[in-house]
């Protein structure tokens, strides 16, 4: 995927968006999170990070938690931990496992080194400063913390950016829409380690491909509607253009039987 235009940049970025409608509930964040129920392989996301914490001990923090979705499993999982949640937005906070905090990535309400593990899952490419986020993620752990992050790649779901243009373009009568807003573009699997490799000496990634098939074009069609908050960063009507792409859906399942898109996005584990 190509570099998007500032705008886009700066639309991921934007707090009033972040806060008041993208992250204002945990809705849309859940919409983009079932799609995965129709994966093949499926991954257990948070088994996956419960088994990279086995052998911490003392506090974890998340850091851009969202809905809980990992501290919940933390908490069941490895129950001696200490897990704070940490969010810019205090209404997805709403139903998180307590102790949380309304914190920015780029300034840590944390001391230096007080922390055993911190995570940042699918949540740097929402921070202006990217580096500066990962500096302090780096300042708040200990010597012998590990920060892991997770992300995904410019070449994930290729297949919607491709149905988003159509249809787009289908209701403006042009050949090709406008693209489709990009969440991860700014800290993509291919620009991660670079990024952390800044604060981090060891950098482990795990990457993690698979293809999704749907029968019906409701999944595809919440994940798609997940961008609301974003609709004018698209440049073209939104309504008109997820209806447009419920009816190609729908004609592609009815002639193929399924809708396929091809995922890949991984988790990275840092060290010094």
């Amino acid at each position: 995927m190509t570099d998007l235009p500032a705008e886009h940049d700066a639309a991921v970025t934007n707090r009033a968006i972040l806060t008041g409608s993208a992250y204002s509930t945990g809705r849309d964040l859940a919409a983009r999170q079932s799609l995965y129920r129709w994966q093949t392989p499926r991954y257990d996301l948070p088994g996956i990070i419960v088994d990279r914490l086995r052998q911490v001990r003392g506090t974890v923090v998340d850091v851009g938690c969202g809905n809980g979705k990992f501290i919940s499993r933390l908490n069941q999982d490895l129950p001696d931990l200490r897990v704070v949640g940490l969010d810019v937005s205090l209404g997805i906070l709403d139903g998180v496992p307590r102790p949380v905090m309304v914190a920015d990535a780029e300034r840590l309400p944390l001391r230096t080194g007080s922390v055993n593990a911190a995570l940042a899952l699918h949540m740097l490419y929402h921070v202006q400063d990217i580096p500066a986020a990962i500096k302090e993620l780096g300042r708040v752990v200990t010597a012998e913390g590990i920060v892991i992050a997770s992300t995904n790649s410019d070449r994930d779901k290729a297949e919607l950016d491709r149905l988003w243009e159509r249809a787009a373009g289908e209701v403006l009568g042009v050949d090709r829409g406008p693209s489709r807003i990009s969440l991860s573009a700014r800290f993509s699997l291919e620009k991660a380690p670079a990024l952390l490799g800044a604060e981090f000496r060891e950098i482990e990634a795990m990457e993690l491909p698979g293809t999704i098939a749907v029968r019906t074009p409701e999944p595809v069609i919440a994940h798609m509607e997940s961008y609301r908050a974003w609709a004018d960063q698209h440049d073209v009507p939104f309504d008109a253009t997820i209806a447009r792409a419920r009816a190609i859906l729908t004609d592609h399942i009815d002639r193929c039987g399924a809708f396929r898109i091809s995922c890949l996005g991984g988790i990275l584990v840092c060290s010094r």
